[in-house]
């Protein structure tokens, strides 16, 4: 008789019920930032643009499209595939909706958080690492198209960004395993998808994602996570145009 020379543990790698509520977040977080940060870094893609128009008008453009691109990608279609697969809940599950019972808490979180977070974004675009980032549409001449194009692009793209981080990962997740499970998973995946934008962002992205969670938990909507998050985005973006050596504004 042949001895069995390869032995293996037993795995059981049957489906549980409420599996399927934490893997297919986690898997459509991952794949949706990996689609959106390689396709909106595509030099093909960007390269397109500027053949197309002169380069401050291809340069708002391509910002334009990677937004929008982003809010498909990480926001509409996860949810989408979330209300498919995982049937049994509204959109207001995932963080879509007004509610009257948590409206006030809603209100004194973002405005708490607003004047905490303004000052420091201020303060830190001015800082040159932060311009070599920021502001994304690169832009020489900055008029207030440019800056209503900002705004416009950070706010599309940003609903989607945390109707995908606060919304379809996080609600899932702590109903299928808790609380502080999906907070832990939430932060590591926020955090981890900022490492390209170097250390300091990435570092920054576990406190702010910490607060962000548990009061999306508390609210039941992403609306405090939205603002804040877009109040951060334009600060940073406006401020760094300003203090830009490259760039110009003119009010014209």
């Amino acid at each position: 008789m042949t001895p069995v020379l390869i032995h293996s543990l037993p795995v059981d790698l049957s489906l549980k019920n409420g599996d399927l509520a934490v893997i297919l977040p986690v898997l459509l977080t991952t794949f949706g930032f990996i689609i959106f940060w390689f396709t909106s870094k595509s030099e093909k893609i960007k390269d397109r643009f500027h053949a197309r128009s002169e380069f401050d008008r291809a340069s708002v453009r391509y910002f334009l499209f990677s937004k929008i691109f982003g809010f498909i990608v990480l926001g509409l279609i996860p949810l989408i595939i979330c209300m498919a697969l995982l049937q049994g809940h509204k959109i207001s599950y995932y963080g879509l909706s007004l509610r009257t019972d948590t409206l006030l808490l809603t209100i004194l979180t973002t405005a708490a958080l607003a004047v905490v977070v303004f000052p420091m974004a201020s303060f830190s675009a001015r800082k040159p690492k932060n311009l070599e980032n920021y502001p994304q549409i690169r832009s020489r001449n900055w008029t207030m198209k440019t800056v209503w194009a900002t705004i416009i692009g950070w706010t599309i793209y940003l609903f989607g960004y945390e109707l995908l981080f606060r919304g379809v990962l996080l609600m899932p997740v702590a109903d299928a395993l808790g609380a502080w499970p999906a907070i832990a998973i939430n932060v590591a995946l926020y955090s981890a998808t900022h490492v390209p934008k170097g250390l300091e962002e990435t570092i920054g992205a576990i406190p702010l994602g910490l607060v962000l969670c548990i009061i999306t938990l508390a609210t039941g909507t992403i609306w405090t996570a939205f603002l804040v998050h877009l109040i951060m985005a334009v600060t940073n973006c406006l401020t760094a145009m300003k203090y830009h050596p490259e760039i110009v504004f003119k009010k014209a």
